[in-house]
């Protein structure tokens, strides 16, 4: 199988080791990439946004499947393109995706397939803002109605903070807050028939405890020991498959990675959101523990037959991974400086770049993730921060409690 994988990120890498790993894929290209990616794949410079670039690249490698990473080509018609070009992509068309790329749009449809999830009020100016979050109260819950990297949302107990957000985002969907601990899960599906991966926790805060500003994700860790019994069936009868349901009827059928998030709370799970594609860095952690061949299961949602396919096997024990970001990240990270230690197994490339003289630079906020298995949690966090000791970058960070809690035992579900 020829496989294009489209994005250049820690996502991207870690999707581009899976597939490398599946004897199935004998030619692996990744448009644009990065150097991490470059080990186990060859390169190509693409405008991963431009629907005819990507399509007129697929076409000229001969691709058998195209897996697209990020979420703006799908928003902007990527897999459209590559699809009217008769060539299987795992990615929801631009119609699907705006499950993604507008929040209103995904409460529209969770109203409308009865998903449960949290009240809310879509918002565009100073009146239906101060409404809203005097109904709800704090802690306020204000999410950009567009694609914002992972950073359009902010909960809040300050007010003035929650209103200075709705007036920068301009649209915005303001809803109550979810108490308890959250999840993310994946489910690859055609259109019909769907199959959850493992589920898994990522920790969205800049620092330790869950202190400062929302970023793309510091670090996650997969399973998930403190998880109800039986979560994921129930989220796949009362959240998945009614929503695909929604989907199918409204006539934009959704096909590819369909990313859950939830909060568990008191009185169940919640959809916090929806994504259109594998999250980031939740992804790492998946994947290192997934035994089924990925480039398999993936042609098999790309191409209508998940149904045929046999159920998925996962490798015993833990995985954790742990966000190495840039300083002045997220709101100014700084860029082009040296990395060493980056060459060593389990370092997932996500914002590098390689310079004339062959240097390795951080590129972007978040730089790098150390992403370790383990027999059981504890050891696979251990063997994650190992790795992140031994990475260079000048001014750099990471969070120090990535799965701490879970491994103390400390994550409780609301009663």
């Amino acid at each position: 199988m020829r496989v294009l994988v489209v994005g250049g990120g820690g996502r991207e890498h870690a999707l581009a080791l899976g597939l490398a790993a599946d004897p199935s894929v004998e030619v692996l290209v990744a448009a644009p990439g990065n150097p991490g990616i470059a080990a186990v794949a060859s390169l190509r410079e693409v405008n991963a946004n431009d629907p005819a670039s990507v399509a007129a690249l697929a076409v000229e490698m001969g691709a058998d499947l195209v897996v697209i990473g990020p979420e703006a080509p799908l928003v902007a018609g990527v897999a459209d393109a590559v699809r009217a070009k008769g060539i299987p992509v795992f990615g929801p068309s631009a119609e699907a995706a705006r499950l993604e790329g507008s929040k209103a749009f995904a409460k529209d449809v969770m109203t409308a397939a009865g998903v449960p999830t949290a009240r809310a009020y879509t918002c565009t100016d100073p009146e239906s803002t101060a409404g809203a979050l005097d109904e709800f109260g704090p802690p306020y819950v204000v999410k950009n109605d567009g694609l914002a990297a992972g950073k359009g949302v902010v909960v809040t107990d300050d007010r003035a903070v929650a209103e200075a957000h709705a007036a920068e985002c301009g649209r915005v969907v303001i809803e109550e807050y979810l108490a308890g601990p959250e999840v993310s899960l994946f489910v690859v599906t055609d259109g019909e028939a769907a199959l959850p991966l493992l589920p898994a926790q990522d920790f969205k805060r800049a620092g330790d405890g869950d202190t400062g500003p929302n970023t793309g994700g510091m670090g996650a860790y997969a399973p998930l020991p403190w998880a109800p019994p039986g979560l994921v069936d129930e989220v796949m009868r009362d959240v998945v498959h009614p929503t695909l349901a929604e989907m199918r009827r409204r006539g934009t059928p959704f096909a590819g990675l369909l990313y859950v998030g939830l909060a568990i709370t008191a009185a169940g799970p919640r959809v916090i959101e929806f994504n259109a594609r594998f999250g980031d860095p939740e992804t790492q952690v998946v994947l290192a523990l997934l035994e089924t061949p990925l480039a398999g299961l993936l042609h098999a949602a790309a191409t209508g037959t998940l149904a045929a396919h046999p159920p998925l096997r996962w490798r015993d024990g833990a995985a954790v991974t742990v966000v190495v970001a840039a300083e002045g990240y997220p709101a100014a990270p700084r860029t082009g400086d040296v990395i060493s230690g980056a060459d060593r197994a389990g370092v997932i490339h996500a914002g590098t770049r390689r310079d004339a003289d062959g240097m390795l630079r951080s590129a972007g906020g978040r730089v790098l993730c150390g992403t370790a298995t383990g027999p059981d949690l504890a050891a696979a966090r251990d063997a994650a921060y190992d790795l992140v000791r031994g990475i260079e970058l000048t001014g750099s960070y990471h969070r120090t409690d990535i799965a701490a809690a879970a491994v103390a035992g400390r994550v409780t579900v609301p009663s």
